[in-house]
């Protein structure tokens, strides 16, 4: 494969979701991935404006976590993030170009904080983040190539 990236820190740092990347959640631009899926976790527009001024990523993730979730976040976080995720490393951008000079590697999101659906800890994890990433590679590969082919 070329390789692991196995945490999203250094020179990959800009795989995380507290990469400053503006991104839209209902027409509404978020500073960070981070802001707007944690702002997503509720319907209510005064506690998604709460989360959206927090000034770091961190504390958008500490505020999100105090949202009541909505009753279908289980069924649409994967989508949502799925939908921020396109927005940050769109075709054409410099986040694509420097997602897509990652070749071949396995990105993996390791962490620190427990978290085995988004990422890896301690070795196992579903690395739901990584792999997303990796389809979005993928998906601008193949978008690249068929704007080649006219």
């Amino acid at each position: 494969m070329g390789g692991c990236v196995t945490s999203f820190t250094g020179a990959h740092r800009f795989l995380s979701n507290f990469w400053p990347a503006a991104v839209s959640l209902d027409h509404i631009i978020y500073p960070t991935v981070e802001h707007a899926y944690q702002a997503a976790k509720s319907v209510e527009p005064a506690k998604r404006a709460i989360v959206r001024m927090m000034p770091n990523p961190a504390m958008a993730r500490t505020a999100g976590r105090r949202l009541g979730v909505r009753r279908d976040w289980v069924a649409v976080k994967v989508e949502v993030m799925r939908h921020l995720l396109e927005q940050k490393f769109a075709a054409g951008s410099h986040l694509a170009d420097a997602l897509d000079a990652t070749g071949e590697m396995l990105l993996e999101e390791g962490n620190t904080w427990g978290d085995r659906f988004w990422g890896v800890y301690g070795g196992t994890g579903a690395n739901t983040l990584g792999r997303m990433l990796m389809a979005i590679r993928t998906k601008n590969r193949d978008c690249e190539f068929a704007a080649l082919l006219g």
